[in-house]
């Protein structure tokens, strides 16, 4: 049965005011490459999830999120998933506290590394990390070595920013060379952390959604063939139908997701699971609808339908495959052992 509240998969009044901010801040900065210190400035939303006592304002994870879903819109990154979501919760998590206030009010940008082969030994981190999420201009990295996670501060490792499909959400590799490094908890929180960062992903990936569709059904509005919309054509309007139906399911179950986290709800693996599952696919009909539906200008530079095709393309894989996604959820609701997948 539910374990959380209700009211959590309510959006409130204020929420609704902090949508309506936080969707003309995007609209209007973000593509600017200062965005992490005007939302800082303009938003305080790097703290905005983080305790007051931390420096933050103490608000929860359901108002990020719907910071998260308007960053998404506009597929805006500006570090607010490595930094705000994953590095900022994996302390909390681990009870560190000492950088949440330097994440906070925007003076520390964080990351967390904890794909790769990174050893640990005398107060030292040595090997290398892959696909970091800002990686090359994180000032904290919170890396996984072993059963353990440490913090450090990379200038003595060496960085190289990779190509990757999604520019807007850049990643590197770090070669920890003896790089000094500070305990500051156990590895065994690292799956909530990566659960948290999947509802996350979600809500981002709604909003992602929803810009597309909104964008679709204005323009199949007003293109005319054979003098008149071609939004009045059969075919036109069941393709918008079924995404419609797509977007309403992705908003569900992204909405339980951050509920699950919100509440620090046990059910979070099984929400996350299926958040993921379920808002990757949509966001994959969605994003070919928006080329498809858009005709011959979809397919150019020009027109923004690529940055949500590369966006979505990327999101695909950035916590696991839908695969990976669909074998966890098997294993949360008992389908099957963990042994079998």
């Amino acid at each position: 049965m539910p374990t959380i509240d209700p009211g959590l998969l309510t959006e409130t009044a204020e929420q609704r005011e902090l949508r309506a901010v936080a969707r003309d801040f995007f609209a209007a900065h973000g593509g600017d490459e200062a965005l992490w210190k005007r939302m800082a400035g303009e938003l305080g939303v790097q703290g905005l999830a983080i305790p007051e006592k931390h420096g933050g304002a103490g608000y929860s994870f359901a108002e990020l999120a719907v910071v998260l879903e308007e960053a998404g819109r506009a597929v805006c990154a500006g570090g607010l998933l490595p930094a705000v979501v994953l590095a900022a919760h994996t302390l909390l998590l681990a009870g560190d506290e000492r950088y949440l206030p330097g994440i906070a009010d925007g003076s520390r940008r964080a990351t967390v590394a904890f794909d790769g082969d990174v050893r640990a030994r005398g107060g030292t981190l040595s090997g290398t990390a892959e696909f970091v999420l800002d990686g090359a201009v994180a000032d904290l990295v919170l890396a996984r070595a072993g059963d353990r996670l440490y913090a450090c501060e990379p200038d003595a490792a060496s960085r190289l920013s990779l190509r990757v499909l999604d520019e807007s959400r850049p990643q590197a590799r770090i070669e920890f060379h003896d790089t000094p490094a500070t305990p500051i908890g156990s590895a065994d929180i690292v799956p909530r952390v990566l659960d948290i960062g999947r509802a996350a992903l979600a809500a981002e990936q709604v909003g992602g959604i929803a810009h597309v569709l909104e964008a679709t059904v204005a323009y199949v509005g007003q293109r005319r063939q054979f003098g008149r919309p071609i939004g009045s054509f059969q075919a036109v309007k069941h393709r918008l139908a079924a995404l419609l139906v797509e977007y309403e399911a992705a908003r569900s179950a992204a909405a339980y997701a951050v509920a699950c986290v919100a509440s620090e709800s046990s059910e979070l693996p099984v929400a996350a699971a299926a958040a993921a599952t379920v808002c990757t696919g949509a966001y994959r009909l969605a994003v070919a609808e928006y080329v498809q539906l858009h005709g011959g200008t979809g397919f150019t530079w020009e027109h923004p339908a690529h940055r949500y095709v590369r966006r979505a393309r990327a999101d695909e894989v950035l916590f696991g495959t839908p695969q990976d996604h669909a074998a966890r959820l098997a294993v949360a609701l008992g389908l099957v052992s963990g042994n079998e997948r």
